[in-house]
């Protein structure tokens, strides 16, 4: 997901984003111990996506208490 599409969001979607994320995250750590090294590439996006919502949401939070 690039960091434009993440910025439309709203801020409940953007929690709702983290959950799915983080759930994805799992299940792809779980492939990946079972020995399916084809997840390795998604792991990694994914992983970058959520650093992105997280990064974009602690950016919104620094907005709203300097303003």
């Amino acid at each position: 997901m690039k960091s434009e599409e993440i910025r439309e969001l709203t801020d409940d979607q953007l929690g709702e984003k983290i959950n799915e994320l983080k759930e994805s995250l799992f299940r792809l750590r779980f492939k990946l111990s079972l020995g399916n090294t084809d997840v390795v590439k998604e792991l990694r996006r994914q992983r970058k996506d959520l650093a992105r919502v997280k990064t974009i949401i602690s950016q919104r939070q620094k907005e709203s208490r300097s303003a």
